[in-house]
C-alpha cells in the first residue's frame, strides 16, 4: 500500500499537469490506455495471462464503471484544488470502507468505529471549504465523490479476490478506463501535444505499477487493516505543491485532515485489537 500511494501521488502530479491542457475524461483515457501496454508486459513476465477469462464479469463491468467516475472525478478535483487538499478530503475513502464493509463483506463493526467514523466525516465536512467558495465547491465534492467511488471499488476488489486473480482485476480494470473514459471524451477530444508524451508515458507507468500495488494490498489484508496507509499521501502532496507550484495547505485543512487522519487510526487499532480477539 505504501509503494501504491507513493506511485499514485506522483501519478496525479503530471495528471494535474496534463490536466491544464486536457479534459478530464480525456486525461483518464490517456491514463488507462498509457497503462495497459505495461500491465501487458507485467503479465507476459510473471505468466499472469491464466485466469484473465475466468472471471465475474459483472462486478468486473461494475468496478471498471465506478473507477471511469473515480478517476474522472479526482482529476476534475486536482485541476482545482492542490494535491494536498484533494488528498485531506479523499481521506473519507478508509472510513467509508469500514462502513460499507458491515453490509457487502459481512464485517462487523461496533459502535465505537462508527463514532470514529462519524468524527472523521465531521472533520471532511470542514474540510469542503478548500477554495473558499464554500462546502458546496465542485473541486471538494468531486474529490468527496471519488472518495466514495474508492471505497466501493476497494469493497469489489475484496470479493473478487475470492474467485478472480489480481492479473485479471489489473488489465480488465485497466482496459475499463481507457475505453469507458475514451467513449466519453471523444466527442471533445483534443489533440495531443508532442511535448505531453512524456508526461502520458509517465501517468501509464505510475499507474500500472500502482494498481497493482493496490490491487495485490487489498487481496492479502482486510480492507480496514490497508486503507489507512493510504493517509501517506498527505506528505506526498504537500512535497509535490510546494516542489512543483509553490503552494502549502490550508491551516484549515490540515486541521481537519488530522481529525480524519486519527479516526481513520483509530479504526485501525480496533480492527487489531478485534482480529487478536479472534485469533489470539
Amino acid at each position: 500500500m505504501l509503494a501504491a500511494v507513493g506511485c499514485f501521488s506522483l501519478m496525479d502530479a503530471a495528471m494535474k499537469l496534463l490536466v491544464r491542457h486536457y479534459p478530464p475524461f480525456q486525461v483518464a483515457c490517456l491514463r488507462g490506455a498509457a497503462a495497459l501496454p505495461f500491465v501487458i508486459v507485467w503479465l507476459q513476465l510473471t505468466g499472469g495471462w491464466r485466469g484473465l477469462t475466468r472471471v465475474r464479469w459483472k462486478l468486473q463491468a461494475v468496478r471498471g464503471v465506478i473507477g471511469v467516475g473515480m478517476l474522472t472525478s479526482f482529476i476534475f478535483s486536482v485541476k482545482w484544488l492542490s494535491l494536498a487538499d484533494a488528498y485531506a478530503i479523499f481521506f473519507a475513502a478508509p472510513l467509508l470502507i469500514t462502513a460499507l464493509s458491515v453490509p457487502f463483506l459481512g464485517e462487523r463493526v461496533e459502535w465505537q468505529r462508527w463514532l470514529a467514523i462519524v468524527v472523521g466525516l465531521v472533520g471532511v465536512l470542514a474540510m469542503l471549504r478548500p477554495t473558499g467558495q464554500g462546502w458546496l465547491s465542485l473541486a471538494g465534492l468531486g474529490a468527496l465523490g471519488a472518495a466514495l467511488a474508492y471505497a466501493v471499488s476497494a469493497v469489489i476488489v475484496r470479493v473478487l479476490s475470492r474467485t478472480d486473480t489480481t492479473g485479471s482485476m489489473n488489465i480488465w480494470y485497466t482496459i475499463s478506463i481507457a475505453v469507458g473514459a475514451g467513449a466519453i471524451a471523444a466527442p471533445g477530444w483534443v489533440p495531443l501535444r508532442r511535448e505531453d508524451w512524456p508526461w502520458i508515458a509517465v501517468v501509464g507507468m505510475l499507474g500500472a505499477a500502482g494498481q497493482h500495488f493496490i490491487t495485490e494490498a487489498f487481496s492479502l489484508a482486510p480492507a480496514t487493516v490497508v486503507a489507512p496507509f493510504e493517509y501517506t499521501a498527505l506528505l506526498w502532496g504537500v512535497g509535490l505543491d510546494l516542489a512543483l507550484w509553490g503552494v502549502l495547505p490550508d491551516p484549515a485543512i490540515l486541521g481537519g485532515a488530522s481529525v480524519v487522519i486519527a479516526s481513520g487510526l483509530y479504526l485501525l487499532h480496533r480492527e487489531r485489537t478485534h482480529l487478536e480477539a479472534e485469533h489470539p
